[in-house]
Formats: C-alpha cells, structure tokens, sequence
C-alpha cells in the first residue's frame, strides 16, 4: 500500500559514467585509455592486443585466405583502410604472433577527376599514399578511374572458379607454405615517387559526363561504387591476385544494409555485407574489418599513429538529405549517439543473411545483372509487387494523343506511323528482311535502343539507378557490348528453342 511520507528516491542511484580514470577491464592494473562501449575500458596495450586478436580471429575463422594467396588490399587513403593495412603489416612482421601467410599487394583508385580535383591536387595526393605504400615494402598500383573506360567486357562476366578446397586443405597448404619458406613479400614496384599515370583529359571529361548524367546524388554514388569495383576486379585479374580485401567497417556495413533495402537490393545483401563475396567467380572480395566499429578505429589510428589521407569524395559537404546514402548515415550516427547498440544491432542482422542458392561458376552469364553482376532478382511472377511496378510505369509513360469533342464522336481508324513501308524492311532492297517483321517486332532500324532493352539485362536496384541517367549512351564501351552480347545470344536462344532439351531430360545412348 502506498503512505504518504513514504520516500521513493531511495533506490534511485545515478547510473555509473565510464570514465578513463576506471582500472582496465582486462589486465584489472594499468588505468584505462579508451572507453569503447560502455563498461568496456581498455589501457594501451590491451587495447591494442585486443584490436589486433580481432582482426586474425576473423580470418582464422572463415579461412577463406590460404598460406602464399596473392591477396590485393583496396586503399582508399581512409581510417578504416589504413588501419586494415597497418594490420597486415603488423600481421607480417617477424615478432607477430600467429602470423599471416599470404602475399599482400596494394592498389589504390584514383577518383580525382569524378570530383573535380585539379592536376596538381591529384598528384599531391597520390604523392601522399605512395609515402605511406612504400614504408609497406609491398607492391603497390595507383590507378586512375579513367582507366574504367578501357575495360574489357569480360569485367562483367562471372568468370570461372576454382573448385572448393575441403576443410583439410587449408592445414595442408600451412605445413606446404612452411616447407617452402616462402614467407617473403613480394617485391615491390618501382614508380616514380611522384608520378601519376598520364589521363587523357577527354578521358576525364568523358567520366564525368558519365556521372553528371545520373540525375541524382544516389544514382551517381551507386554508380561510381559499380565503376570502382569494376577497375579493382580488373587490376587484381591482370596483376595475379585471387583475393581482394576491402575496408568496409561495421558502421560502414550497418548504413550500407540499409542503404541496400532502400535502394532495392534486398536480394544482393548476403552479398554486399558479407565477410566474402564470390559474385565474379575467380576472384573473392573479403572484408577483414567488418567487425570493428568506426569509434575503434579512430582510436586505434590515434593511439598508434595510423597515417590516414583525407580526399573528398562526391558526398563531400552535402547536406544530410542531399542523397539517401546521407540521409542513411546521419539516421544511423544520430541514433547511435543516444542507443550505442543500434550499430551491432544491425550488423549481427546482416551476418544472418545468406543468398537463396549458392553461386556456381556455371551460371549463365545472362541471368545476372549487366552492372552488379548479382543474380537477377526480377524473374518473379506476373502478380509480384515488381511485376506490378513496371506495369504502372509503363502505363504511366504511354501517352495518348489530344482527342477533340468531334474525334470522340468519330473516331477516326488509327494508322501507326513507321519510317518503314508496311510490309517492307530496311534490308528488303536486297530481297531478304532483318527477320523482325514476320515476327510482329517491327524492323530492327525502328526500334528504340539501349535504355528499354536493359531493363532486362539489370536488377531493380540498377535498374533504378539507369533510370535516373539521361542517356545510356554514356555508359562505358565494355558495358554497351556485353549488353548487345547478351540480347544477341538471347535472340539466338529463343530462335532454337525447340531444338534444345530441357534441363534434367536425359536419354540412353541407343534410343
């Protein structure tokens, strides 16, 4: 029963402040120099053993990296991929407990020309990483992302990989790795210290003519992060490696997944945050540093003098509704200040994402998206929510001629209008059609190019981001010809359909 004089402030006691001043959680002597979450204050050296324990204890356990792999490490000048270089670095060196084993290499893309860096401002950055590249002794690659306009088309196509390794293999290859000795480096490049490989200057404005083109900030962030991806598979299959390690941090991740959701790419999630991603077959981005938060990293470059290059990027002084990218990250970062979970929260979501069916290097080139190289996601039925989307889209987008009072009294026959006679073809002088008309298609020199014909080769999320382009022709070379590839084998597909047997059918030699 409640009294009157009764006091209830009794049991009311002011929760404890983390404070530095607090003993370590883990040696229980020396006093604390960071306070990570709460309750969780570490002194230096602790601090550093744990930061550094994580990072091995993620590749031990996926064992996804065998002894001698040539593994390529993506540099993006930022804490969390430098931090991810001190690490191997830390993990190679003679003293290293539980050392690594595998071939590191760095690789660097410039993307100074997207966001109207000068000459001089690129080169000076450049000069910066390759100061910090070369205290590595590894070898190193700066590559200017104006060299995406001259990839090949096979970037797009999953390539071939190698069958699975058995559990057993990887303590196999260890003992082999040992056996040869081979615990050196590679030896590094010689390049100019100050150099940057000589760019075209249409080459430059050709870019970003590419990126203006989007519309929007969102269309044009995703589209720079396919380009980007694009050049680091091409540079790791040009320079030997297999491997590929990225700096995407749990923050990172966590804004990313939903970022992903908003965008469309629920089905590409296992893959887009994911320790591994195997989308193009023979090589294998990783993501090492998935499990630290951007609070650790920041305090572990500070502690231990982590060299980190500051280059503005395309959300650079944005507002936080300028793209949904932003808008996602300040929800997150805001959120976070006042619920210190809400990261790890996400995150441990993303690690229970996996894909529907596991990717095989058998797959048909064109059942995956022509950008992302994912598999398509928009073979649903005919009652799906995306089937329903594009049917509102494109009655949306037809339009009708003005009709007056006295059409709709008379309506008068209506006559489609076509540059080509009916019943002729643009190749008719020569006594044979282009094989459009009979099928009802039109002829092929009337139909309209490009931006309706991809909708077929892309995902949702691509789809989207096309959609906001003003013209597809500014897509790069490789693109337009595996897109033209594709419809041409699609065509040849659908004309011997009934020659082909079905998957499963099988018969006995004999019958």
């Amino acid at each position: 029963m409640c009294q009157v004089d009764e006091d209830y402030h009794d049991g009311l006691d002011r929760a404890e402040v983390p404070s530095v001043f607090k003993k370590c959680v883990k040696c229980k002597e020396a006093s604390a120099a960071v306070v990570i979450r709460a309750g969780d204050t570490f002194c230096r050296d602790c601090f550093k053993e744990y930061f550094i324990h994580k990072f091995r204890a993620m590749l031990g356990k996926n064992r996804i990296i065998f002894p001698g792999d040539k593994v390529l490490l993506a540099v993006s000048g930022g804490s969390s991929s430098c931090s991810m270089l001190s690490q191997v670095q830390e993990g190679l060196s003679q003293n290293a407990h539980k050392k690594l084993r595998f071939l590191p290499g760095i690789v660097y893309i410039d993307e100074g020309g997207v966001v109207g860096q000068s000459v001089d401002e690129r080169v000076r950055t450049v000069a910066e990483l390759q100061a910090v590249f070369r205290a590595t002794g590894f070898p190193f690659y700066v590559v200017p992302l104006e060299q995406v306009l001259d990839l090949p088309s096979s970037v797009v196509v999953m390539a071939p990989s190698s069958s699975e390794q058995p559990a057993s293999a990887y303590k196999e290859a260890v003992d082999q790795f040992l056996k040869s000795n081979s615990g050196s480096c590679l030896n590094p490049k010689d390049q100019d210290p100050t150099s940057l490989p000589v760019v075209p200057e249409a080459h430059t404005q050709f870019l970003q003519q590419l990126i203006v083109s989007a519309k929007t900030l969102t269309a044009r962030h995703d589209l720079l992060n396919t380009l980007r991806q694009h050049l680091l598979v091409h540079t790791a299959r040009t320079e030997g490696y297999r491997k590929v390690m990225l700096g995407d941090n749990c923050t990172r991740l966590a804004i990313k997944l939903l970022t992903s959701i908003s965008l469309g790419r629920g089905a590409q999630l296992a893959q887009d945050t994911g320790f591994s991603d195997s989308r193009y077959g023979d090589i294998i981005l990783v993501r090492p540093m998935r499990d630290y938060s951007a609070k650790e990293i920041a305090y572990y470059n500070h502690l231990f003098n982590v060299v980190s290059v500051f280059i503005p990027s395309l959300d650079t002084k944005t507002t936080e509704k300028a793209s949904i990218q932003r808008l996602t990250e300040s929800f997150v970062t805001k959120l976070q200040v006042d619920f210190p979970s809400t990261v790890s929260t996400i995150y441990r979501t993303s690690e229970k994402l996996q894909t529907a069916c596991g990717s095989s290097s058998t797959d048909d080139s064109s059942d995956r998206c022509l950008l992302c190289v994912c598999t398509l996601d928009t073979s649903g039925e005919n009652s799906s929510s995306f089937q329903a989307t594009l049917t509102s889209e494109q009655l949306s987008q037809t339009k009708y001629p003005a009709r007056t009072k006295t059409d709709r009294l008379h309506p008068a026959p209506v006559e489609l209008e076509s540059s080509v006679p009916s019943g002729s073809c643009c190749s008719s002088g020569g006594g044979e059609d282009c094989g459009e008309v009979e099928s009802g298609e039109g002829c092929c020199s009337s139909k309209e190019p490009e931006k309706t014909n991809l909708k077929t080769l892309l995902c949702y999320s691509c789809h989207l981001t096309i959609k906001d382009m003003s013209s597809v022709e500014h897509l790069p070379q490789y693109i337009l010809l595996e897109a033209q590839r594709r419809k041409r084998r699609s065509k040849m597909r659908e004309e011997i359909s009934e020659f082909l047997l079905d998957d499963g059918v099988c018969f006995r030699v004999g019958d």
